[in-house]
């Protein structure tokens, strides 16, 4: 639909046109690079990037590459977990902590390399997934004065007076009414509602009963429903719920301007929804990812992943292999159930139009169907 308008209050306290949100995913910095950042921006929604998994450097490169590419408002998405196990600082300090800890859990992923042949390959990067690290990712959002900060996964209390410091607003993420009611009270402007349907790290609650009750929980505070929304019906089921806005994430994972993998983008695109399935195997923390054949692998195993950052060291050198090998069949795919109904690769822009102008065709459909209805009932 040529020309649709979609606004909400949320639009104006963001300063965008419309209130669709890119998910600010991940995944090595593939999910969200600035160019598909800034034509979502540029379409009218607002462009966020996940930063959780990037250096300090390159965080700041991508923000400037980003403003580069667009004058419009965008956010920054970072991990800042509640919980992080006892973790040495270093990538190969916990290593060694693995080596000594946990070595039926180190000898089970060497199996796995020699199983599929996989070549000796570590990642170089010693900085790790650490308070110290967050809070120095963080720095560099504030010191670049980005627009908009959102928390995929924790808690943002002690980021929001920073952020009010920058006149920048900040979005946090919730899979639970109790999760969402912290993010309240640490003082966020916007709450994301998300759904288990979502990809990514997710909680246990579909969003058709959690978004609405998030709305309730926490009202005036503005809601933003994710998990499960790839076309116009998606988003106007979430503004039925009570939702202002939509965080839209795997639709946007088969966009042009995606770098992610051609392999990985064609399992989303072949997938069917019961084949992204959450587990524990990539981070530690349970997460939505493509089913592939080492996820089964743990779940036939005899041990539990261990938690985050120590699952995620033991299996980021094996992932790091899997690339270098080009066997992305083995490499963790975080996408959400939609993928079901994700069957077509487009140019950001156009995944834009088709869910605003989809929205704006069923919203439309639904007014003309309630006076129908009201007007038979009336003359019955």
């Amino acid at each position: 639909m040529d020309g649709a308008v979609l606004h909400t209050s949320l639009c104006d306290l963001l300063e965008i046109e419309h209130p669709i949100f890119l998910a600010g995913m991940a995944s090595r910095g593939n999910a969200t690079p600035p160019a598909l950042v800034a034509a979502v921006s540029n379409a009218g929604g607002l462009g966020v990037m996940g930063a959780s998994g990037l250096s300090l450097e390159e965080i700041r490169r991508r923000i400037q590459e980003i403003r580069s590419l667009t004058a419009k408002p965008f956010g920054v998405d970072l991990l800042l977990p509640t919980s992080l196990t006892q973790a040495e600082e270093t990538r190969s300090a916990v290593r060694q902590q693995l080596a000594r800890e946990h070595p039926k859990h180190v000898e089970f992923v060497r199996d796995l390399m020699r199983q599929f042949d996989l070549p000796d390959i570590r990642v170089e990067e010693e900085t790790l997934l650490s308070p110290k690290h967050i809070q120095a990712q963080v720095e560099v959002v504030l010191d670049e004065r980005v627009p908009v900060f959102a928390a995929g996964l924790g808690d943002p209390a002690w980021v929001v007076p920073l952020a009010r410091e920058q006149g920048m607003k900040v979005i946090g993420l919730a899979g639970s009414v109790r999760n969402a009611q912290r993010h309240v009270k640490a003082g966020v402007d916007i709450v994301v509602a998300q759904g288990t349907e979502a990809g990514g790290h997710t909680g246990k609650i579909a969003n058709f009963p959690l978004i609405p009750q998030v709305v309730d929980a926490v009202k005036p505070v503005p809601v933003v429903a994710a998990g499960g929304i790839a076309d116009g019906r998606g988003v106007a089921a979430a503004l039925a719920l009570g939702a202002l806005g939509a965080w839209v994430g795997t639709a946007f994972l088969i966009a042009e301007e995606c770098v992610l993998p051609d392999p990985q983008k064609e399992q989303i695109l072949g997938g069917s929804s019961e084949e992204f399935v959450p587990s524990r195997t990539y981070s530690g923390k349970t997460a939505r990812n493509y089913r592939n054949v080492i996820i089964e692998a743990w779940e036939r195993s005899d041990l539990e992943p261990l938690p985050m950052p120590l699952q995620g060291v033991l299996m980021e050198d094996f992932t790091a292999a899997a690339r270098e090998a080009g066997r992305y069949d083995l490499v963790n795919n975080p996408s959400g159930q939609i993928g079901g109904m994700v069957n077509e690769r487009k140019p950001a822009a156009r995944i834009m139009d088709e869910l605003i102008g989809g929205a704006v065709e069923v919203l439309q459909g639904l007014q003309h169907s309630a006076l129908r209805t009201h007007v038979e009932t009336k003359d019955g």
